[in-house]
C-alpha cells in the first residue's frame, strides 16, 4: 500500500470515528509517524486534517444543538477556542513527555466516568436528597482545560467532554453528540490556527492533503451514520472506542 493511500485511509478512519464516537487522533498520529512525521508534527498535521472533518460533522448536526446544561454556547465555544489555541502552544514550546504518561490514566477516568456517569449522578442525588448538577462556571472551566488538552495532544477530548457532560449534568451520550462535534471543531480550529504558522505540518503537503481529503469524507459520512443509529448503539460504539483507546494507550505506554 502507497503512503499516499494510508494517510487516505486513516483520515476517513479518523474523520469517520470523530463523528461517530470519538478517537480519530489514534488512528491519524500513527498513521503519520508511520510515513516519516516527528510525533510533534504528526500531531500538528492530524489536528490540522481532522478540522475540516469536525466542520463538516458540526454542518450536519447544526440543527441538533442543545445546550450543555445552563451553559451557553457562546461561553463553551469561547472556552474551546482559548483553550485550544493555549493548547496548541504548549505542544510547540514545551517537552511531552510527562504529558504522554498521564494521557493513558486520563483515558481510563474518562472512560470510568463516561461509562458509569448517570448512574454516579443518580445516586448521589439520591444520597444528598437533590439534584446534582455542575453550575455554568464550573462546565466552562472544565470545558476550557479538556480543550487546553485537546491543542496540546487531542486523544479522545470528544470522549472526555462527554464524560465530563455526564457526571456533572446528565447529558446522554447520543443527545450531546452534537454539541462534541461543534465543540471538537472550535479546538481543532484554533489549534490549527496556531499550527499553519508555527509547525512544520507544511513541509509535508501532500501527506497533509490526503489525510485532509480522507478526513473531510469520513466526517461527513460518519456524522450522517451516527444520526440514524440508536441511542443505545451510539452509546456502546463511544464506550467502545474510549475502552479500546485506554487499552491500547497502555499498551503503547
Amino acid at each position: 500500500m502507497s503512503e499516499t493511500l494510508l494517510v487516505l485511509l486513516a483520515g476517513v478512519a479518523a474523520g469517520a470515528l470523530n463523528a461517530v464516537g470519538g478517537g480519530g487522533t489514534f488512528v491519524a498520529l500513527p498513521a503519520l509517524v508511520a510515513v516519516g512525521l516527528s510525533p510533534v508534527t504528526a500531531n500538528a498535521s492530524s489536528t490540522i486534517a481532522l478540522v475540516p472533518g469536525a466542520v463538516a460533522g458540526a454542518w450536519v448536526y447544526r440543527r441538533e444543538l442543545t445546550p450543555v446544561g445552563g451553559t451557553s454556547m457562546t461561553a463553551l465555544t469561547t472556552a474551546s477556542v482559548i483553550g485550544g489555541g493555549l493548547g496548541a502552544g504548549l505542544l510547540l514550546a514545551l517537552p511531552s513527555e510527562v504529558f504522554d504518561a498521564a494521557v493513558p490514566w486520563l483515558l481510563a477516568f474518562a472512560t470510568v466516568l463516561l461509562a458509569f456517569g448517570r448512574r454516579l449522578s443518580g445516586a448521589l442525588s439520591a444520597t444528598l436528597g437533590r439534584p446534582v448538577a455542575m453550575g455554568s462556571g464550573a462546565v466552562v472551566t472544565g470545558q476550557f482545560l479538556l480543550a487546553l488538552y485537546g491543542g496540546y495532544f487531542g486523544g479522545a477530548v470528544g470522549i472526555m467532554m462527554l464524560a465530563l457532560w455526564s457526571i456533572g449534568l446528565g447529558v446522554d451520550a447520543a443527545a450531546g453528540n452534537p454539541m462534541r462535534i461543534t465543540q471538537l471543531a472550535a479546538v481543532y480550529l484554533s489549534a490549527t490556527a496556531l499550527f499553519l504558522i508555527a509547525s512544520d505540518a507544511r513541509s509535508a503537503p501532500l501527506v497533509l492533503t490526503s489525510m485532509l481529503a480522507g478526513a473531510v469524507a469520513g466526517g461527513f459520512g460518519g456524522a450522517h451514520l451516527a444520526r440514524r443509529l440508536p441511542a443505545r448503539l451510539l452509546r456502546s460504539i463511544v464506550l467502545s472506542t474510549a475502552v479500546t483507546m485506554t487499552v491500547l494507550y497502555f499498551v503503547r505506554s
